[in-house]
């Protein structure tokens, strides 16, 4: 696997937005250890040899603070009969297929478990959400093009 300098980018971009300090990566020889300055490593371990191209610059070269922590905002309490369908990965949420066409789903639409709800990109891959149960979506809470979190609700659903 090699990675371009824009792959490189990309995931310092989702490792700024997110909530996470640290983030390993490994596919074959390649292996890549970031976090934020100021966050304790994990563990003393020797640098993987890197190729020019996927070098990446130690967390004290960047001038750039780190994005401020979103407050965390007040869980619901869940209904009875209310389903909430979690975010598989993390990455940028697109509720459209299309910018300028309409929501997968809108509040009252009916679906199924195979419906697709929208559409989570990550480095450039467009992988496609469902919403996994039966019934009615009673609330949309991502919203487009935001950066949504492994596990954070996407929409709630009134099931049958």
């Amino acid at each position: 696997m090699s990675l371009t300098r824009a792959d490189v980018a990309e995931i310092l971009k989702l490792l700024e937005e997110s909530s996470f300090d640290t983030l390993s990566l490994q596919s074959g020889d390649l292996k890549i250890d970031l976090r934020r300055s100021g966050a304790a490593p994990r563990r003393a371990a020797p640098p993987a040899p890197q190729s020019p191209e996927t070098q990446l610059p130690e967390p004290a070269a960047r001038t750039a603070p780190a994005a401020p922590q979103k407050p965390e905002e007040p869980k619901k309490p869940e209904e009875p009969g209310v389903a909430g369908v979690p975010s598989p990965m993390l990455g940028t949420f697109y509720r459209a297929p299309k910018p300028g066409e309409p929501p997968f789903v809108e509040p009252g639409k009916r679906v199924e478990p195979d419906t697709i709800i929208g559409i989570i990109e990550v480095m450039k891959l467009m992988n496609t959400v469902r919403a996994g149960v039966s019934g009615e979506v009673v609330e949309v809470l991502a919203k487009n093009a935001t950066l949504v979190e492994y596990g954070e609700t996407l929409i709630r659903v009134r099931t049958d």
